[in-house]
């Protein structure tokens, strides 16, 4: 019932707004009508007033007053309440249908208005309607409460609705006013999903190309360093390289499998994504370029979850990655410590640091490695990407040269994420000292 009735309120104020001057107009045609036929009312046996027009003369203007509720609601209450108290006062019967203006005044005042406006007029009109019926000659024969409480119930009614009406129009707009703020949103979030998602991506193939093809690269240089003065070590290096292309064919398949993967049950089944297993493979492409790494473990390892996993790989492989590339260093040391909650990291190298900025002279060391001051000219992603990893999963990423010499990357990683691994931007937890807020990169860690 409820809902029928909300239907064609609905449909009746949508007429209303369409042709407000016509709904207005029927409106006051059918409360004049109304307060004329009221003014005939009286009680058994009491004779009607003396004054048949004034009557109509005085409903005529409230109605006509009624006319202007849209741009001077209180008005129209103050004319129809003024006009209504004059007819009682004549000796005029109080009756609905005699308060049928003043009851619509207030309604429309309730709905327009104020809640503080509409108590003020509205108690002030009760007030003096209710005054008018005590002391009117029409109803001394009704006992003095009924005089005064079928005024005020009867006043009480159009304001209660003209409430209601108020606070169900407040409630529309509110909602439409979210449901225009979501659509202008929702592009707008639709472009930071698609940008975030494309930073992990490209963060996933610079760590899975990039590596490799560093690697590829100081193979290729130190075979050709050694072509001719150790052909078999040459032979052997070359033998390194078609192994090191081929995991960057693999790896990087993979990565392209998976953003092409649907979500259909048989679909092939995609590479586990690499874990800290795999250091060994890490370590023995590294050794191919002549670059020895050492890793030590500290403390009981635990089992990590996939994401951690992976990015303490992609870490360590892009920090031996930045030695083979920048460092003029022929040894790097990777140490693995569980602590607590967290999972700590260091990667460092002893080698001279370089600018990686400028340079003027091509060094190149026993292994043949071009030092980073000319190879590079400019900052790259590789720092940047190990820390936005680090950040992803609720850790910490410090990156600078050590006092002793070298380079140094040390990060803090909790064993399980503090937050969702689609989140990109978690907030980080508290790190030891040893991981404190990440800082720029200076001489000598140059990011690939």
């Amino acid at each position: 019932m409820s809902t029928s009735l909300e239907r064609y309120t609905d449909r009746f104020e949508q007429y209303a707004d369409r042709y407000p001057r016509i709904v207005d107009v029927v409106l006051v045609l059918a409360l004049m009508g109304c307060a004329t036929l009221g003014s005939n009312l009286t009680l058994p046996g009491a004779d009607p007033p003396d004054q048949d027009g004034t009557a109509i003369v005085l409903m005529g203007v409230s109605c006509l007053a009624l006319l202007k509720y849209r741009t001077h609601p209180r008005t129209a209450v103050v004319v129809t309440a003024v006009c209504t108290v004059i007819a009682i006062s004549l000796g005029y019967l109080l009756t609905p249908l005699l308060l049928g203006p003043v009851m619509a005044a207030l309604y429309w005042l309730a709905t327009l208005t104020d809640r503080k406006t509409t108590r003020v007029f509205g108690v002030t009109t009760m007030a003096a309607l209710m005054v008018a019926a005590a002391i009117s000659d029409s109803m001394d024969r009704v006992s003095l409460v009924l005089r005064t409480v079928g005024p005020f119930f009867w006043l009480l009614l159009p304001l209660a609705a003209g409430n209601m009406t108020r606070l169900r129009r407040a409630y529309l707009a509110s909602v439409q006013a979210r449901a225009e703020h979501a659509e202008r949103t929702r592009e707008e979030e639709a472009r930071l999903r698609v940008t975030e998602e494309r930073m992990r991506i490209a963060r996933e193939l610079h760590d899975v190309v990039a590596h490799h093809m560093a690697l590829a690269n100081a193979q290729a240089g130190t075979a050709a360093h050694l072509a001719l003065s150790n052909p078999q070590q040459t032979k052997k290096i070359l033998t390194d390289l078609t192994g090191t292309t081929s995991s960057a064919l693999r790896e990087l398949k993979a990565t392209l499998g998976l953003l092409r993967q649907n979500d259909d049950p048989a679909a092939a089944s995609l590479e586990p994504s690499p874990g800290l297993a795999r250091l060994p493979e890490l370590v023995s492409a590294c050794a191919s370029v002549g670059l020895t790494v050492t890793v030590t473990t500290a403390g009981e390892p635990r089992p990590l979850s996939p994401g951690v996993d992976l990015t303490a790989f992609r870490i360590v492989q892009e920090a031996l990655t930045n030695v083979t590339k920048h460092a003029a260093a022929d040894a790097a040391h990777v140490r693995i410590a569980y602590a607590g909650s967290r999972l700590l990291i260091t990667v460092s190298n002893d080698g001279p640091g370089t600018t990686g900025t400028t340079g003027t002279t091509d060094t190149t060391d026993t292994m043949g490695r071009t030092d980073a001051a000319e190879a590079v000219p400019s900052r790259g992603f590789g720092v940047m990407g190990m820390r936005e990893r680090a950040h992803t999963i609720g850790g910490e990423l410090r990156a600078g040269p050590r006092p002793e010499g070298g380079f140094e990357v040390t990060t803090a990683l909790p064993l399980q994420p503090s937050a969702p691994q689609a989140a990109p931007h978690a907030a980080p937890e508290t790190a030891p000292q040893a991981a404190v807020a990440a800082t720029d990169v200076p001489a000598g860690g140059e990011e690939s």
